[in-house]
């Protein structure tokens, strides 16, 4: 690991998580949209038989491997439906507002796996496409995009709200969108990201968004 960086309630460090997870002190929950294989799998190749590169984004050239997540208390995994996991809840962000082609998951909808501390019955909660694609706030449209795969911040905020724990952890911090929901929201945050592009603008947008928040308290 070569960088901390502190901003307001948010832990920010630049490395490999597989490295960091074993020397973090305590962590309720973890939330995060981990690169889950896209340029892995097998049909996804170019006519001419050549594989596709679709993100361009570390790690999503081999398989992804949930274990070391699943032991968290709270977890929270986009793109659930590309790789094996235990039974749990379903969260889905309907990017076409019920208006899906037979039900396909990708274009029209991106699906997350829940862990909870309590029994889970698999229960399946959906958001609904209402002006937040692409969005970097609550209501906002058209905000700048920082990441091939990143969400809107409205849709994590919406992933925190199902969160009951303290301390959020994204192993793949990326551009830093949960950093930014979870200065938002007052959560404190733990963020790490390999790639230094992506460290760097996750620890502005953060910065910015506590700045924000200074502004109108």
């Amino acid at each position: 690991m070569s960088e901390i960086v502190t901003i307001g309630d948010a832990t920010l460090m630049h490395g490999d998580c597989l490295e960091i997870l074993p020397t973090l002190e305590k962590v309720d929950a973890v939330v995060t949209d981990p690169p889950y294989g896209i340029n892995y799998k097998p049909f996804n190749k170019n006519w001419d038989g050549t594989k596709k590169s679709v993100t361009g984004v570390c790690g999503d050239d081999k398989q992804f491997n949930p274990v070391p997540f699943l032991g968290f208390g709270e977890v929270i995994l986009w793109g659930a439906n590309n790789y094996q996991l235990p039974v749990g809840d379903a969260l889905i962000w309907d990017k076409r507002g019920g208006k899906n082609i037979d039900g396909m998951i990708g274009d029209s909808c991106e699906v997350a796996w829940r862990k909870t501390r309590k029994r889970s019955h698999v229960h399946i909660k959906r958001l609904l496409h209402g002006g937040v694609i692409n969005a970097d706030s609550a209501t906002g449209n058209n905000a700048k995009r920082y990441h091939a795969t990143q969400k809107p911040v409205a849709v994590m905020e919406w992933c925190l709200g199902f969160v009951e724990g303290a301390t959020i952890l994204d192993p793949f911090m990326g551009s830093g969108t949960t950093g930014v929901a979870c200065a938002n929201l007052g959560r404190k945050f733990i963020g790490i990201e390999i790639e230094r592009k992506y460290f760097d603008i996750a620890c502005e947008r953060i910065d910015a968004a506590y700045a924000q928040g200074r502004l109108f308290a």
